[in-house]
């Protein structure tokens, strides 16, 4: 038996969560873990609570508008980040999807070290914002 990575662990668990998703355009999930290697926050991409989700009426409606400013969704980032108890000890992000550039805005003010991501975002204007380690894991 071959002990996995924690990397692939910590990824996997992303990936699962992103199966949670209400969201019809993108499933993201989001795993935080502190310098110690415990996970400290969870998320996933969908509507606020209490709002109907795409997925319930079964239409985006970044596609019906055509502009994601009519998108409800919170990013798995931002509901991970607001799960977060203690955020002083946030030091690794693993996501499925690499964050925006609004989370990227948010996850500056923390002492996160590293984000480890899936799939790259297609607007790479993040990453020249991100100083810290950005790993896109296989």
């Amino acid at each position: 038996m071959v002990r996995s990575t924690k990397d692939k662990c910590f990824m996997d668990m992303a990936s699962a969560l992103a199966l949670r998703s209400t969201c019809l355009d993108k499933q993201v999930g989001c795993i935080i873990i502190s310098s110690d290697n415990y996970i400290i926050a969870s998320g996933y991409n969908g509507a606020p609570r209490g709002q109907v989700h795409c997925m319930d009426t079964g239409v985006c409606l970044v596609e019906k508008y055509g502009s994601k400013d009519f998108c409800p969704s919170a990013h798995a980032e931002q509901n991970a980040l607001l799960q977060c108890k203690v955020p002083e000890q946030i030091h690794t992000i693993y996501v499925t999807l690499s964050p925006c550039i609004n989370c990227i805005r948010i996850i500056n003010n923390t002492p996160c070290k590293r984000i480890v991501f899936k799939q790259e975002h297609k607007h790479h204007t993040a990453r020249s914002m991100w100083k810290g380690e950005w790993t896109q894991y296989d």
